[in-house]
């Protein structure tokens, strides 16, 4: 079930990454993933039922930012079924991780934006480019691939961060 939740885990960020958002379809598959492993008995990060919960509602709570237009409804979504793979305990450093990862893309960007060295690998950095159909208002735009970050602070977590 390690390899499923990997895959999962990749399957996000590259998705996040091209298209600066994380679809239902798939948080539900690694929710549901990650469920299964839990009524299996096969849950490859030794987390138990209250640990699972317990990190999806922590991600959940992550709504807050939502709310204040800092993440994407994927993203948190996204970090309330990762909760159930990992817990509580691995998913607050993973959380930090992801976020110390998205500043330093956000410092980046902004940094390209303002002295234009760079200009394929700002442009990169801001995502696909969004046009307006006619009489459509714009949402706005997501420059930080958060669910990727997440993702792949998880993935590192998974290969290095266990190991004691």
């Amino acid at each position: 079930m390690a390899i499923a939740c990997l895959f999962w885990l990749v399957l996000v960020a590259v998705y996040d990454c091209r298209k600066r958002r994380v679809p239902n379809w798939l948080v539900l598959a690694g929710a549901l993933t990650a469920l299964a492993a839990l009524v299996l008995g096969a849950q490859p990060f030794g987390t138990d039922w209250r640990a699972a919960l317990l990190g999806m509602l922590a991600g959940f709570l992550l709504i807050a930012f939502y709310a204040t237009g800092l993440m994407g409804a994927g993203d948190v979504k996204f970090a309330g079924a990762l909760g159930l793979w990992v817990g509580l305990s691995a998913l607050i450093p993973i959380w930090i991780g992801a976020s110390l990862l998205a500043s330093a893309h956000s410092v980046l960007w902004l940094a390209l934006k303002r002295w234009p060295f760079f200009p394929r690998l700002a442009l990169m950095l801001a995502g696909p480019s969004r046009t307006p159909e006619s009489g459509v208002p714009t949402r706005r735009i997501r420059i930080i691939p958060y669910a990727a970050y997440l993702a792949l602070t998880a993935a590192a977590w998974m290969v290095w961060g266990r190991q004691s």
